[in-house]
């Protein structure tokens, strides 16, 4: 069983991580019987947060009474110590215990530092003292508060978009993570859905052995399949690396990765999604997005109040509103003229 340190935390753990925010979306019965088979079948790192909904509660639920064998990783993203407060305390009531292995704050546009205005780092650093929280990590979709809290020698571990579409800088924070000391935690592993090759996105993930991939899984079939690669792991064979290399020709460059910072859209437009409908129908299955239901929200985008507030607060800078524009007229294309 391949494992993976995090840096100076000094967690080792499978080199397989469990995203917990697709569990949100099943009923609380399924979401325990998924998490307590990934621990049955190797998996030990466990990561949530306070805005995922009841994620933190199905958690709790499922690992009632064995803290001890597992690792629990949520996040914050509140901006105040009042927030901060509340905010850890919901979070330890919710995951029924009374510490948090690795605290970590939630995509801020900042890097939070102690004696800074916001007070939210000398919050963690009392939580760690009276023993509430483990180890102070951070997540974010920016390169340069990524960089930044590298850096800042203040965290033990970085949470980042990393998969085989990632970027020669993407690549850089892994070794500034290694040279750090410093846990790296890849999320968006599957590109939020535009890898569709798992073998491929795992075997990719295995060429860095400081690099901890949390898988987000709400279907049995799904965590079933990362859990045969712990017993046999995928090589990056040619077959495979040709087939990165496919990928990443059509899929580099200006798409939307779905991890909606964009959210919520005045117009009631659901961006994330509809931003990257022409690759995810050419991708995936296409009956799911050619659906009546599908059709109208892709027909919100024609109510796009140009207002800017959607590329503002986009990580990876794009121009969402045109992105958007071109999505629609695709995916008209796709249906033929048919009238949406």
């Amino acid at each position: 069983m391949e494992t993976v340190r995090l840096g100076k935390t000094g967690i080792v753990t499978n080199k397989n991580g469990f995203g917990a925010l697709p569990v949100q979306r099943v009923s609380d019965d399924e979401a325990v019987k998924i998490l307590r088979r990934a621990y049955e079948g190797g998996i030990t790192y466990f990561d949530s947060a306070r805005y995922y909904t009841d994620s933190e509660h199905k958690l709790g639920l499922a690992f009632e009474g064995m803290r001890d064998k597992i690792y629990i990783a949520t996040k914050t993203g509140a901006v105040t110590p009042e927030g901060f407060w509340k905010e850890l305390e919901t979070s330890l009531t919710n995951l029924k215990t009374d510490y948090i292995d690795v605290y970590q704050f939630h995509n801020p546009a900042f890097c939070p530092k102690p004696g800074d205005e916001s007070g939210i780092y000398d919050c963690m650093l009392e939580a760690k003292k009276q023993g509430k929280v483990r180890h102070i990590g951070i997540t974010n979709h920016r390169l340069k508060v990524a960089q930044e809290a590298i850096e800042s020698g203040l965290y033990e571990t970085l949470q980042f978009p990393f998969c085989y579409l990632a970027t020669d800088e993407d690549k850089k924070l892994v070794e500034m993570c290694k040279e750090a000391d410093m846990g790296f935690i890849a999320m968006k592993g599957l590109s939020g859905g535009l890898i569709t090759n798992s073998a491929a996105a795992y075997a990719f993930e295995a060429q860095y052995d400081n690099v901890l991939p949390i898988w987000g899984v709400q279907r049995m079939s799904e965590l079933e399949e990362f859990l045969s690669y712990i017993v046999c792991p995928p090589a990056m064979t040619d077959e495979i690396q040709a087939l990165i290399e496919k990928d990443r020709k059509e899929l580099m460059g200006e798409f939307c990765r779905g991890c909606g910072y964009c959210m919520p859209c005045p117009a009631g437009i659901e961006i994330n999604n509809c931003a990257r409908m022409s690759l995810m129908i050419r991708r995936a299955p296409s009956a799911a997005q050619l659906t009546p239901e599908m059709q109208k929200k892709m027909m919100k985008i024609e109510d796009c109040l140009h207002c800017g507030a959607c590329m503002k607060k986009c990580p990876y800078h794009l121009n969402t509103p045109e992105l958007l524009q071109k999505n629609l007229k695709d995916y008209k294309e796709i249906l033929g003229g048919k009238k949406i």
